[in-house]
């Protein structure tokens, strides 16, 4: 799903928002996301998951074209932690879209 997927499917599951009030809602929950991870700090969805940042130490990678040995500076970089309810949902398979659901 893309984000204007998700925007689309949060405009037609609630009728009384315009769909600029849908992309508004969607960017704003990714920014700030986003502005919490950037702090260092984490953000926990109950039922979907947990986004947390994790330090990389500085490392001797490999060019894995020519084998040579290249310097990897330390970094920051984001990580997610599915929840149990999202795990339990993914394993169980597909399920229905929301529109689906409510038609049937």
């Amino acid at each position: 799903m893309t984000k204007s997927e998700l925007i689309a499917e949060l405009a037609m599951a609630n009728p009384h928002l315009r769909g600029q009030d849908a992309e508004t809602i969607v960017a704003t929950i990714f920014e700030e996301i986003t502005y919490a991870l950037a702090r260092g700090e984490r953000v926990e969805l109950r039922g979907f998951g947990a986004f947390t940042v994790k330090h990389r130490d500085a490392r001797t990678g490999r060019n894995p074209r020519t084998g040579a040995a290249v310097s990897v500076e330390e970094k920051t970089v984001p990580f997610f932690k599915a929840g149990k309810e999202l795990r339990q949902r993914v394993n169980a398979g597909p399920a229905p879209r929301t529109a689906e659901r409510k038609q049937a």
